[in-house]
């Protein structure tokens, strides 16, 4: 747990926990915990007990905002996206008068990146915190979106040049993800309207334009992953098209194998083998070569329709 005194962006770091129930002079208190410091925090700072049960539970919570006497508790998602994976980590906030605790079970980036922000813009309220964190949050989509969006155009570029079964694989699975991540996005929206549509005391009413640029772009994180759902829908088709199209080809191939064979087999299958002079007839080993040669035969014809995904 790190407890620090923010005075116009300016972070001065506080020993005991117990400092932080007072006002300070001027500026806020910050209070960086885990989930392990909730047990100290929360008689201290009353918090309620169906918001620490929230934050201790292990299903994954709904984003959401409560009011209880004397702070808020919200609760947002941070998403990141690694070895072409999503994931979400939950971020737990109460936004009292003189205070704001961040509650996490993992590291989240969006904190560490905060800052230099709100040194830059010498923030000195909490609620100005609030609007500073979110907004990161919010723009991380953006970069998350970007990332898949790359992902979509290669996976479509390399089902155009060489369909294989593999994409079906990544296609469903990013496709499920995308899905997923739309659950949460519409209440973490709805959330953020509620910041700046709606009249709170522990929120100044000059920071709702500012709440209101961040829906704004919370809005362009739906419609975005929107639109990445229905790229994943044309992404499919345009697989099975393509698949269908291969198929096409490899039938082509096998109907022009088949032309050239048959004319052969209809000759031997009127004369057969009967000749009075065939190379080999007499050999003794004969038998065996002809096998060998025949499974070697089937054994490279095999791996030629592997090696060309065929098979």
């Amino acid at each position: 747990m790190k407890i620090r005194w923010v005075q116009n962006g300016v972070f001065t770091v506080v020993e005991d926990i117990e400092t932080a129930l007072a006002p300070p002079p001027s500026g806020f208190y910050w209070v960086d915990a885990d989930l392990d410091d909730l047990v100290v925090l929360q008689p201290l700072f009353r918090m309620h007990d169906l918001a620490v049960e929230d934050c201790l539970n292990e299903a994954e919570q709904r984003p959401k905002i409560e009011y209880y006497d004397g702070h808020y508790f919200i609760v947002m998602n941070s998403i990141r996206f690694d070895d072409e994976e999503i994931f979400l980590r939950e971020l737990n906030i109460f936004l009292g008068r003189h205070y704001i605790i961040t509650v996490t079970d993992q590291k989240i980036n969006e904190l560490r990146s905060l800052k230099p922000l709100l040194w830059e813009h010498e923030v000195d309220h909490p609620d100005r915190f609030l609007y500073h964190l979110l907004d990161l949050v919010v723009d991380n989509y953006f970069l998350v979106g970007d990332r898949i969006e790359a992902q979509i155009e290669k996976l479509e570029e390399d089902i155009l040049m060489r369909t294989k079964k593999s994409h079906l694989t990544e296609i469903i699975g990013l496709r499920s993800e995308i899905l997923w991540l739309k659950k949460t996005l519409g209440p973490q929206r709805e959330v953020i309207s509620t910041l700046h549509k709606k009249e709170l005391k522990l929120i100044d009413s000059k920071l709702n334009p500012y709440f209101n640029d961040v829906y704004e772009n919370a809005v362009k994180v739906v419609e975005t992953f929107d639109t990445y759902r229905d790229l994943m829908g044309n992404l499919r088709e345009a697989y099975q098209s393509s698949l269908a199209g291969r198929a096409n080809e490899i039938m082509r191939i096998f109907t022009a194998l088949t032309t050239i064979f048959m004319p052969l087999t209809f000759i031997t299958g009127i004369y057969g083998m009967n000749f009075d002079f065939i190379p080999g007839l007499h050999f003794r080993y004969g038998a065996y070569v002809l096998i060998g040669m025949m499974l070697f035969l089937a054994a490279s014809m095999f791996y030629l329709f592997r090696k060309k995904d065929w098979l």
